[in-house]
């Protein structure tokens, strides 16, 4: 049993939904795992657009101090919130007066303006386009290939073998997921020691452990050792369901 709250967890099996289940498995909360079956659309009800307006992953409710229900969505300001609201001995954050809640902070930008939305699209194109297009599998691979290079430099810097400070935190959880799936993106972390030697030490954390499974068997190191053309056929039923959602989104 964890440290009680009133947190309900909307998540599917995705870099950017086992982020928010890793941190609150490392600040050993109790929760709810609601897991959303995105294949049947049910993202797009009412009833979950008002919890998350963009109808998309993750998503958690919880209670505020009087009482109220309160909504977060968007995983980085879910990450923030937990911190902030349930981190008060700063197990995985800094205070906030500090310098390194600023530099965790940029991180933590830098995943979800960068890495995310540019390893997103190295996703797409190696695996859900209904067909091969080289520059955009060139484009957004090498500029994922890039920003693993970032924290690459970052980690051979680092002395505790985290990225920002002596302790793991939002910082290295927001990143995580992204890098687990570089098979996925078509890179590889031969060349990144210092990243590929970070993934596999936080896997070794109870929490990451866990929390990485929710809602359901994390496989991105199984998937790592498909060949290319195994890959390609494991993604076909997600690539049918991508397509389709992209036509319906264009009649809208």
């Amino acid at each position: 049993m964890g440290i009680p709250t009133d947190i309900t967890l909307y998540t599917v099996a995705t870099p950017n939904g086992i982020k928010v289940s890793i941190l609150l498995e490392e600040l050993g909360l109790d929760y709810k795992v609601h897991a959303i079956d995105m294949s049947t659309n049910k993202q797009k009800e009412p009833w979950f657009l008002e919890i998350n307006p963009n109808g998309r992953m993750p998503a958690i409710t919880d209670k505020w101090a009087d009482g109220s229900d309160i909504r977060i969505f968007e995983s980085g300001a879910i990450l923030q919130y937990l911190v902030d609201r349930y981190d008060k001995d700063h197990k995985v954050s800094y205070p906030n007066d500090s310098k390194e809640t600023w530099e965790v902070n940029s991180w933590l930008h830098f995943q979800m303006g960068g890495l995310g939305p540019m390893q997103g699209q190295a996703h797409h194109f190696n695996r859900y386009a209904p067909e091969k297009i080289q520059y955009g599998i060139n484009r957004y691979t090498n500029e994922t290939r890039r920003l693993y290079s970032v924290l690459d430099t970052q980690l051979s810097k680092s002395t505790s073998g985290f990225l920002v400070g002596d302790r793991v935190t939002i910082a290295d959880i927001s990143s995580w997921g992204w890098v687990a799936s570089h098979a996925w993106a078509g890179v590889s972390l031969d060349e990144f020691p210092h990243l590929d030697k970070w993934l596999h030490t936080l896997l070794e954390r109870p929490g990451f452990e866990k929390g990485r499974h929710v809602p359901k068997p994390h496989t991105a190191f199984e998937l790592a050792k498909l060949s290319p053309e195994e890959m390609d056929k494991k993604a076909e039923s997600t690539r049918n369901w991508v397509q389709r959602g992209m036509a319906a989104d264009a009649k809208k």
